[in-house]
């Protein structure tokens, strides 16, 4: 077999599994019809450690949207939300704990921001719209996108030390302070930047004095009540099998976090989630003299670490994080923190949403060529699958001159950018579809 090209095919997938029919196996999956509306949530990490990690979002945003731009009819009609990890001391099953620190340097109090949605001068809402009307762009901003969204993605680094991500991103989604941010029928991409992993309390007693059974009050509680390993939480060294403690006392396990997102749409392949965070893996406790001098304490090991903007910088591993994406098989995109251009990773989450509106196009290095003419020329079959009536697929032909119900593989550099021969899926129809109708593409693959 050839090289694989990694970011087509990773993100090709919008089903379980591939489907293998007569030779031909399943190598794209998408809506008939495109839905081109998309709400896109970034959940920003406002701890004191974020500033240039913010700057790195804000500077990467726009290969995000240039690779939405790549679709068919241009750039989806967005609406793009920004809320923080602060949800103070709060918990899911109780009242907030008392405040703690001082609020505005990483100290916690209350709900926090509450999951509600930031805004800036400028700004008519508490979210940025951009759509289309009769080939008009409206918007409820002044000035660029790009340059709006990157003073709305800079949160500042005052927030919490306990980052909620889970617990925000969840009351975001049900604060009646951000009505009309989520359409029904629009697709929901959710984006998670961080350099520690989700502590979601589920007691506020998590934000308590020093005590026999919590330790110090530092965020390793975090680690140590909402992980579980093969090893103590406390023990010096590497971790093993390392998973969400579901049996917790004081954190949420990351399953209804799951439920509450899926519970937004009708049908689960209507969102993706993103997280940008630290490397998942190693994880292991060392001993670390808090800030302020004293007795060395367990502390969790960082699992990354750059030079960025402000200087040294690490991330922890997001154990409980990537939990979380892992209940999105084929709809999740996981990339690292640790560095200080962003535009890879935004790169990345901008063709996995494309691929959530419908992305026509084909990495042919994983295709048997047909053909001794120049480029590939892929044996493939292109069907109409309802999801109603998925034993009765309509196949459609190739197209002839004039022809309505057909397919056509071109080369289109614009739309497929990413792709070694820039080949797309073209469907020419002669009415709508039923909108549970999904095109696959079934190819010979290459040996």
């Amino acid at each position: 077999m050839r090289a694989l090209f990694l970011i087509p095919l990773a993100l090709s997938a919008c089903h379980d599994s591939a489907i293998v029919v007569g030779g031909l196996q399943e190598v794209n999956r998408m809506r008939a019809m495109q839905n081109p509306n998309l709400d896109i949530l970034f959940v920003v990490d406002d701890s004191p450690s974020m500033g240039d990690k913010q700057v790195a979002l804000a500077a990467a945003f726009p290969q995000m949207i240039d690779v939405l731009a790549q679709i068919d009819g241009g750039l989806p009609n967005l609406h793009i939300g920004v809320i923080t990890s602060d949800m103070g001391t709060s918990a899911s099953g109780t009242a907030p704990g008392a405040a703690i620190g001082q609020p505005g340097s990483g100290g916690c109090t209350g709900r926090g921001d509450d999951g509600r949605l930031q805004t800036i001068t400028g700004m008519n809402a508490m979210y940025l719209s951009d759509v289309a009307n009769n080939g008009i762009r409206e918007r409820n901003y002044t000035g660029e996108l790009r340059d709006t969204f990157g003073q709305l993605a800079r949160v500042g680094a005052g927030g919490c030390g306990f980052e909620q991500h889970l617990s925000a991103m969840r009351s975001a989604l049900t604060n009646s302070a951000n009505v009309g941010f989520l359409r029904p029928t629009a697709n929901l991409a959710v984006v998670i930047l961080a350099d520690e992993d989700d502590c979601s309390a589920s007691n506020a007693a998590l934000f308590g004095p020093e005590s026999a059974a919590l330790g110090p009050l530092q965020s390793f509680r975090c680690f140590a009540q909402g992980v579980t390993c093969d090893q103590a939480p406390n023990q010096i060294g590497v971790k093993t099998d390392c998973k969400p403690n579901v049996a917790s006392s004081f954190l949420d396990d990351v399953e209804p976090f799951v439920e509450a997102l899926l519970a937004t749409k009708a049908d689960p392949r209507m969102i993706m989630v993103a997280a940008i965070i630290g490397d998942a893996a190693p994880v292991a406790v060392e001993l670390r003299t808090p800030p302020g001098g004293g007795t060395a304490q367990p502390a969790l090991a960082h699992s990354c670490n750059f030079v960025g903007a402000d200087g040294p910088t690490v991330a922890d591993p997001g154990v409980r994080l990537a939990a979380f994406l892992d209940a999105f098989p084929g709809r999740a995109t996981l990339t690292s923190v640790c560095s200080g251009d962003l535009t890879n990773p935004l790169g990345v989450i901008g063709q996995s949403a494309k691929q959530l509106i419908g992305d026509p196009c084909l990495d042919t290095t994983l295709l048997a060529d047909a053909s001794s003419e120049p480029g590939v020329q892929p044996s493939c079959e292109v069907l109409d699958i309802r999801d109603s009536l998925p034993d009765r697929p309509t196949s459609l032909a190739p197209c002839a001159p004039g022809a309505t119900n057909c397919y056509d593989l071109l080369a289109d550099q614009v739309a497929c950018p990413a792709s070694v021969d820039h080949l797309r899926v073209k469907i020419t129809r002669s009415t709508a579809v039923p909108e549970d109708t999904w095109t696959s593409v079934r190819c010979q693959r290459a040996e």
